[in-house]
């Protein structure tokens, strides 16, 4: 198949700026002049895509006084999306998103536009606002420049939207060296096999879940550290996601300015990963798959309908700061830490089935807090 940049009739690089985890103040704000830093530091390296969403709190806005304000609007590529799901909106309110994120962002036109995070339990609702056709429109219109979604299933459900969608441009999926073989659940390999089947070029999300493989377990860090070429473990899972051959982009969800150098260090000038690379990621995946640990991103999709309020992806954290790293001392530190923020424990979960709906890796988010609150509360 063609490469993704040839198809979309020009050279994209392989780093893409996820603007979904922004570095906050103390007063949970944006932190804009660092954001302004970053940006200038990917740009600079010769990196122009950058990803946002209407429901990301606060990301557009920053986006614009970070990059729009700020730079020429030739220099950049810029995504944003439309939730017809997370607060329930109507179809005229989903579709008023457009002109909402466009006010923010500044902007008269957008390079990308994604239907968001399309999955089982919410492609209806899109089917239903007739939200396909009132996207294709907006090519036509030239408002948007390329249209695609983001998606959350198997490749089942991948296949028949492709199959139903044969003019669009490009999807976004999730994609890591961990969900790589996990069939049952993110489906990163088979989803990927579709897209290329299709001929469709495909943006990654979450290529180090969530920074999960930023700092991996212990088995999977020596397995790295063995090979000897002293990039960071971030680097490992970045480079082999941008390896394939159908990708756009890969964005990353950078949140400090020393996550954008390093990053940019090894893509500003990417080579696919060697064959003896591929088989340093073939050993971690295998040492990847045998340790025992809560599979959350931090998305917050959960979080958005909690009627308890549980900041649920910190009490994973925390979780995860024991089965992975081994430190139980730490991880009863972090829940006793976010108890005290939030007020309301892992325990306090009464199985409303909310959370488990939203979360697009298919989480038992009610098992999952039972068992934290019992190892660490």
């Amino acid at each position: 198949m063609p490469y993704a940049s040839d198809y979309l009739g020009h050279d994209t690089p392989k780093l893409g700026f996820g603007l979904m985890r922004l570095p906050h103040l103390e007063d949970g704000s944006i932190d804009v002049p660092q954001v302004c830093d970053m940006v200038d530091c990917f740009l600079d390296a010769g990196l122009t895509y950058f990803d946002t969403a209407y429901v990301y709190t606060g990301s557009e806005e920053a986006t614009r006084k970070a990059l729009v304000d700020r730079h020429p609007r030739d220099s950049y590529t810029l995504t944003t999306k439309a939730n017809a799901w997370l607060g329930n909106p109507t179809a005229d309110e989903t579709k008023r998103q457009l002109q909402t994120s466009m006010e923010r962002l500044g902007v008269d036109y957008l390079d990308y536009y994604l239907l968001h995070a399309v999955q089982d339990n919410n492609q209806q609702v899109y089917d239903d606002y007739e939200l396909w056709n009132w996207i294709r429109g907006l090519k036509e219109q030239g408002v948007i420049r390329h249209w695609g979604f983001s998606y959350h299933a198997g490749p089942e459900r991948l296949e028949r939207l492709l199959s139903k969608n044969p003019d669009i441009d490009f999807i976004q999926l999730q994609v890591n060296y961990a969900d790589w073989n996990d069939d049952a659940n993110v489906a990163s390999r088979l989803n990927v096999e579709v897209a290329e089947k299709h001929g469709v070029p495909y943006t990654v999300m979450e290529p180090v879940k969530g920074g999960t493989l930023a700092y991996p377990p212990r088995v999977v860090r020596e397995i790295f550290d063995a090979a000897g070429n002293g990039l960071s473990y971030a680097s490992w899972a970045i480079r082999f996601v941008a390896s394939q051959p159908g990708v756009l982009t890969v964005l990353s969800g950078m949140s400090t300015l020393e996550q954008v150098q390093d990053n940019v260090s090894y893509m500003r000038d990417f080579k696919p990963l060697t064959a003896d690379e591929q088989d340093v990621i073939a050993r971690a995946m295998s040492a990847l798959a045998s340790v025992d640990q809560i599979k959350c991103t931090a998305c917050h999709y959960c979080t958005e309908g909690c009627p308890m309020q549980i900041p649920i992806p910190d009490y994973f954290a925390a979780m995860n700061r024991k089965l992975i790293f081994e430190n139980e001392t730490d991880a009863k530190s972090r829940y006793a830490r976010t108890l005290k923020n939030a007020g309301v424990g892992a325990d306090e979960c009464i199985g409303c089935g909310q959370c488990e709906a939203a979360c697009p890796q298919g989480l038992p988010i009610i098992e999952y807090l039972a068992r934290t609150a019992e190892a660490l509360a």
